[in-house]
């Protein structure tokens, strides 16, 4: 090969290396709205929020936007000072990396957790509580199923978050969680009585803690955390798990569960759950006719499946192909199967003014994003 024809040769590489190049920079989504948007709706977020979006087998967005406000500051260091922690440790900026109380984001974890035993035949759901715990039977609620208890529709009154909090403090076992619950009246049929709480995913854990032997937290890192290699998320490692709400976790560890969401039961290659189990998590179980009891109201008019709302379609026991368990905290992890693609807007703020439409604002920027790349 001659001086000049190995020298044109070099510029052909080149050329096609910058074109390739720009192919694959063309072929991204553009995510700036979606930058623009978090950084005017940050201080309504707590004032630290994260937006990860997962596509393709990888993180294609991951930006993390911090401007907490000088009144956040104070009340922020004053709560660590009364928890005994560090303020200065506690007030850090957010990242991908944060680990974070996540609320009610916990019971989509709870729910996979228990259709595990539904995959083994350890655990069917149109088992009763009655057949797992006696006391159930002797104080009138035996006949609730499994499925209603992941679905809120147990039928079983609840109190607020705060006593439902309080309540708990003292509970030494699943079966004293199990006790104080069969103690508590009825509002409504089960089944036809929906009533957002953290009551029916307490009675689903204390069974696969009956089924196993094994408390919660050790069997979801065995099932669910272990295999998704999400190993800074779990339940607050106190002496009873409260499967609807102890839930710690990252924006990059919970994006992990979303992506094995969104390939329906599989995480690199390895089956967590069955696809028919995700399907059945997926499908509205809230009927027409109904009673909602209690429900938040950034839920808006979503159904409920298990142990995540469907956000396209409310048609009873059909499967949505948009899916989601925000938390009370803020935090909104969503999957999204007509665009194939997982999104988790992760902060840390009690106001939940204006939530519900931040919500659909953001997912509805991510969409187009989405559907122009």
């Amino acid at each position: 090969m001659t001086y000049k024809t190995h020298s044109a040769c070099r510029k052909y590489i080149l050329i096609l290396a910058s074109l390739l190049y720009l192919q694959a920079v063309n072929a991204q989504a553009d995510f700036s709205a979606a930058g623009s948007w978090l950084k005017d709706n940050v201080k309504d977020l707590g004032g630290r929020a994260v937006i990860v979006i997962f596509k393709d087998g990888k993180i294609i967005y991951n930006q993390a936007e911090n401007d907490l406000s000088r009144k956040q500051k104070v009340i922020g260091k004053f709560i660590a000072k009364r928890q005994g922690k560090d303020p200065d440790e506690m007030m850090q900026d957010f990242t991908s990396t944060t680990k974070e109380r996540i609320a009610s984001c916990s019971k989509w974890l709870s729910a996979a957790l228990v259709m595990t035993f539904v995959d083994e035949g350890k655990l069917n759901i149109n088992d009763t509580v009655g057949k797992y715990f006696p006391v159930m039977t002797a104080n009138g609620k035996g006949n609730i199923t499994v499925w209603e208890c992941l679905s809120h529709l147990t039928g079983i009154k609840a109190g607020s978050l705060k006593e439902s909090i309080e309540s708990m403090k003292n509970i030494q076992s699943m079966d004293e969680a199990v006790e104080l619950i069969a103690k508590q009246p009825m509002e409504g049929t089960p089944g036809k009585t929906f009533h957002y709480s953290s009551i029916g995913l307490q009675l689903a854990g204390a069974i696969i803690e009956k089924i196993s032997g094994k408390d919660f937290e050790t069997l979801f890192t065995e099932r669910i955390g272990g295999p998704c290699e999400m190993t800074q998320t779990d339940f607050g490692h106190g002496k009873v798990a409260m499967p609807a709400g102890s839930g710690w976790s990252t924006a990059e560890d919970y994006t992990k569960f979303l992506s094995m969401i969104l390939s329906e039961g599989v995480y690199k290659g390895k089956r967590i759950l069955s696809k028919a189990s995700i399907i059945e998590m997926q499908k509205n179980r809230v009927a027409k006719d109904a009673v909602i009891a209690s429900s938040p109201a950034e839920a808006g008019n979503w159904g409920y499946g298990f142990g995540e709302w469907v956000m396209d379609d409310a048609v009873e026991n059909k499967r949505s192909m948009a899916v989601t368990s925000p938390g009370l905290f803020g935090s909104f992890p969503w999957v999204d199967y007509n665009l194939h693609y997982t999104g988790f807007l992760f902060t840390f703020n009690l106001k939940n003014k204006g939530r519900s439409e931040r919500y659909h604002e953001l997912k509805k920027i991510v969409d187009g994003a989405i559907k122009n790349n």
